[in-house]
């Protein structure tokens, strides 16, 4: 598949490896393409990936950037969807083709303010019916944000 074809999840400096390991997962299973931007809080050398059983790594179309605003750089900015809890726009309301970049932030702190404001008609989120939950775990946040894009093809 070409670059086109393929939906792009997006890790701005992921902290907690084994939701990047689901997320490797998850893009391997759709043919979606991984980028992470670095600094990653994990090492992804052969020998910690083996360790995590993490056998399907070489089988997912991984790309690594040294740094957010290099990613930025290098894309389209009308392909860019950003993911946060700081809007109340639903991802239901996304018009996600494919070709497309689904941008998570690092698990702690999200996407930058500055960024969130500057994009803020590109930025979704999932809606939550207990105000309680302050958030959904990255990696189920970015498997059903993938697959309800999935299914507008």
């Amino acid at each position: 598949m070409n670059d086109n074809e393929s939906f792009h999840i997006v890790l701005v400096e992921p902290e907690i490896p084994p939701n990047t390991g689901s997320i490797a997962r998850l893009c391997g299973a759709t043919n979606s393409v991984l980028h992470l931007v670095r600094p990653l809080g994990f090492s992804t050398d052969d020998k910690h990936l083996k360790r995590a059983g993490l056998d399907y790594w070489k089988f997912v179309d991984i790309r690594y950037w040294e740094c957010f605003d290099d990613f930025l750089k290098a894309q389209d900015e009308n392909r860019l969807y950003f993911l946060t809890t700081k809007t109340s726009r639903s991802y239901i309301d996304a018009p996600f083709k494919p070709g497309d970049y689904l941008v998570f932030g690092k698990e702690t702190k999200g996407l930058p303010e500055d960024l969130l404001k500057l994009y803020s008609d590109r930025c979704f989120t999932l809606p939550m019916a207990n105000s309680n939950i302050r958030s959904l775990n990255l990696a189920m946040t970015a498997g059903i944000v993938l697959y309800a894009a999935l299914s507008r093809q």
